[in-house]
């Protein structure tokens, strides 16, 4: 769902699966909510916590689309004994 509360503290931004929502909310004199809104949908990531911000305006949403390239494997190089491979490619001038 990963809600978010915009600025001003009176609409309730939420997803449901490739949906974004709003509901207004009134929390004086008793809480109360409205009728949730779709405000557009799409494939954005998802995990496990809020992963979108809101404009301070809440006219626009910031959020991560997927890479529709497959993922590459990031690659790591292992230099075994550096310091020697250093002391000889760089000898002290003693």
């Amino acid at each position: 769902m990963a809600p978010l509360w915009s600025r001003n503290g009176r609409e309730l931004f939420y997803r449901n699966g490739n949906k974004m929502m709003a509901v207004d909310v009134m929390a004086q004199p008793i809480f109360s909510a409205g009728k949730p809104r779709m405000l557009f949908q799409g494939e954005y990531y998802v995990g496990s916590s809020t992963n979108y911000d809101i404009s301070p305006d809440g006219q626009r949403f910031l959020m991560i689309k997927p890479s529709e390239q497959a993922a590459s494997a990031a690659q790591i190089n292992v230099v075994l004994n550096w310091s020697e491979e250093l002391k000889r490619r760089v000898p002290s001038g003693k």
